[in-house]
């Protein structure tokens, strides 16, 4: 079959979908979809909330928690102590499925009987509080979606990193600020696709520097200050003018930005791939508009994944797993459709936090189980014939292969991913019939410091505005400044932020760049070629082959 236009079912807009799709989906055994990638994407990211937290009750044990959870929800929400113990029986929790009552309205209602762990984390790890798809890190707090971490604070995807602050997309990173897809770096502040890289500041696409300022495209460079080498001597001399300044680190940031356009940019991101379209792709093969992802192969529309093979429309985990459409969070399992937090399971759909489960339908918080729907066991036979009656009904709705529908996510869109990379106001929000949270957990009007009488350069900054409260200059919410935070700002020589950690974080998703590719020419062979980058982020956009032979 040749590919086919279709008018999206929610926007409106156009969409192709090309023969790999259609094989796809027939091998899910699953309708092709009427709802664009971006509708989808929507839909998907909405079961993904990770930095909306709120102060509550554990449900079982009353002790404090916090949760991704709002306290004002209908859910029942337990520590993780209490969910994963034996003091309650998940079995306790089953429904009997009724033909004559809508199956998404049936699991709405399981959805919110069954106890729901504070955050998503298997082993949230030593002395690390505030943190949500994140594990095994230590003396960590502010981190999400980030693994195997030390002393590391206010930052998304990080793994295997020490002592870092403010970051996005990291890889043993150590002791730097503000750094955007960094890797195997020490000391760099304000860097993006920096590797390699050691006690440099401002850099952007950089290998192997030593000791740069304000440098872009530069491979194994020692004392260059705006790409032009300098002493020693008066590299440090011009150091010590600007950094811990917050004034000149500012003036000096827009002057690299401003610099930074005048270089060609790369394409993208990608390293050791193979026929694949997105950015941030390592080690892969046959990737088509993906994100983040790590040792994949044949998937579409696959964001922040890793070792996962033939699937589409996944956000999350992915480990060894294979034929997975509309997932969140799914790892080392196969066959899963519309699911969320599934780990080591087969044959799966339209089920919420399971674990060593197999042919399961429209399941929440089992363990151990099998032939399953609403919770309850069935003989083989049994289960067959109920999850053809319930594919029929959600097929002839136009549901069935999609993720589940937004009106029984137990987040609002504004708390999720969702509007984190696709950002919608309240009332665009409604108006795709999303759910808007206007009580989100925030502190506005308390501050005891504003940021004009914030000493400009940090070795004038005493050590009692840990007892402050500061204002972001920008959405103007509360923030405060921890004492392992001011450590580090005083260790580095780097001022106060004047921002809070939500608005840091967008202006982090703002450098790293939008998840939405087009088709634009390269700026010197003139070659038609994949980017995400817009003219205005980057004038000079070299495709790959012209970036590794004019520019490396």
């Amino acid at each position: 079959m040749n590919s086919e236009t279709r008018q999206c079912n929610k926007c409106k807009n156009d969409f192709v979908l090309e023969q790999d799709d259609f094989s796809f989906y027939e091998r899910m055994k699953v309708p092709v979809p009427n709802v664009c990638p971006d509708c989808r994407f929507k839909i998907r990211a909405m079961w993904r909330n990770e930095m909306s937290l709120y102060s509550r009750k554990c449900d079982f044990c009353d002790c404090s928690i916090i949760s991704m959870y709002n306290p004002k929800s209908l859910y029942k929400v337990y520590c993780l102590e209490c969910f994963n113990s034996d003091k309650w029986d998940r079995l306790d929790y089953k429904m009997e499925y009724n033909r004559n009552e809508l199956f998404f309205n049936q699991l709405k209602v399981l959805l919110i009987e069954v106890p729901k762990a504070s955050i998503y984390s298997d082993d949230p790890g030593m002395n690390s509080e505030y943190i949500n798809f994140a594990g095994h890190n230590k003396n960590c707090y502010f981190l999400f979606n980030c693994g195997f971490n030390d002393d590391c604070l206010y930052s998304r995807g990080l793994n295997k990193s020490k002592e870092s602050i403010d970051s996005y997309f990291g890889n043993k990173l150590e002791s730097s600020y503000e750094c955007i897809n960094g890797n195997n770096s020490c000391k760099v502040f304000f860097g993006a696709n920096s590797s390699n890289d050691l006690d440099s500041t401002f850099l952007f696409n950089t290998f192997g520097c030593n000791q740069c300022f304000g440098c872009v495209n530069l491979r194994y460079r020692s004392h260059y200050f705006f790409n032009e080498p300098i002493s020693p001597e008066e590299y440090k001399e011009k150091l010590k003018e600007i950094i811990g300044s917050y004034s000149k680190i500012e003036e000096f940031k827009n002057k690299f930005n401003e610099f930074s356009v005048r270089f060609p940019h790369r394409q993208n991101q990608n390293l050791k791939v193979i026929n694949s379209i997105g950015d941030y792709l390592y080690d892969s093969k046959n990737l088509n508009n993906c994100f983040e992802c790590f040792s994949s192969e044949n998937c579409k529309n696959c964001h922040f994944v890793k070792s996962l093979k033939d699937s589409y429309d996944c956000l999350g985990f992915g480990y060894y797993s294979e034929l997975l459409l509309e997932c969140i969070a799914v790892g080392f399992s196969q066959k899963i459709i519309g699911s969320y937090g599934i780990d080591n399971c087969q044959e799966i759909e339209y089920s919420f936090d399971l674990k060593n489960c197999s042919n399961c339908f429209g399941c929440v918080g089992l363990r151990n189980a099998s032939y399953c729907i609403l919770n309850k066991q069935y003989s083989k036979e049994q289960y067959e014939e109920l999850k053809e009656h319930i594919t029929k009904e959600l097929t002839e709705k136009g549901l069935y292969g999609l993720m589940m529908p937004p009106e029984i996510a137990p987040f609002a869109y504004n708390e999720t991913i969702a509007n984190d990379n696709l950002p919608l106001t309240k009332e665009e929000a409604l108006a795709q019939g999303f759910r808007f949270e206007d009580d989100i957990q925030i502190t506005k009007g308390r501050e005891t410091l504003l940021p004009e009488n914030i000493p400009d350069h940090i070795r004038n900054v005493e050590d009692s505005i840990t007892k402050e409260i500061l204002r972001c200059l920008e959405c103007e919410r509360n923030y405060k400044i921890t004492e392992r935070e001011l450590l580090f700002y005083k260790k580095m020589v780097l001022p106060i932020p004047r921002k809070c950690f939500f608005c840091r974080h967008k202006d982090r998703i703002q450098r790293r760049g939008s998840f939405k590719f087009f088709i634009r020419k390269c700026s010197n062979c003139s070659k038609d070629t994949y980017t995400n980058l817009t003219e205005e982020v980057a004038p000079i956009m070299y495709c790959e082959k012209c970036y590794q032979k004019e520019v490396i």
